[in-house]
């Protein structure tokens, strides 16, 4: 059951993951807006979801599943290589961006 629990999560995830990247992350810009979006408002959830103490299935329905889904490493890791110069400063903003909207989450989940 859990497995189809992340399956779920993932199926929604993922394509609102390459919806909001296509629309918004363009190789001639200093930020990669899609990608940082959605791995700044994934870490969001996530820490939100820790913060309220959530587990079992809804945890791996939400945290594994969607937010596994909508973030991404791999085209961050591209985006950060392809932006050249900008990229350790693309780099530092998704990170640091990403730590705060974890840490924000789980403050207002508390």
């Amino acid at each position: 059951m859990t497995v189809l629990l992340v399956a779920l999560g993932a199926a929604v995830g993922a394509p609102l993951r390459f919806l909001v990247a296509s629309r918004l992350d363009d190789r001639l810009r200093a930020v990669a807006l899609g990608t940082l979006a959605v791995n700044v408002a994934g870490s969001f959830v996530l820490g939100a979801l820790s913060g309220a103490a959530v587990d079992g299935a809804a945890l791996a329905l939400l945290g594994t599943g969607f937010c596994g889904g909508l973030t991404t490493y791999s085209a961050f890791a591209v985006q950060t290589a392809e932006r050249g110069r900008w990229g350790p400063a693309y780099a530092a903003v998704t990170v640091l961006g990403s730590l705060a909207a974890c840490a924000l989450g789980f403050w207002v989940a508390r």
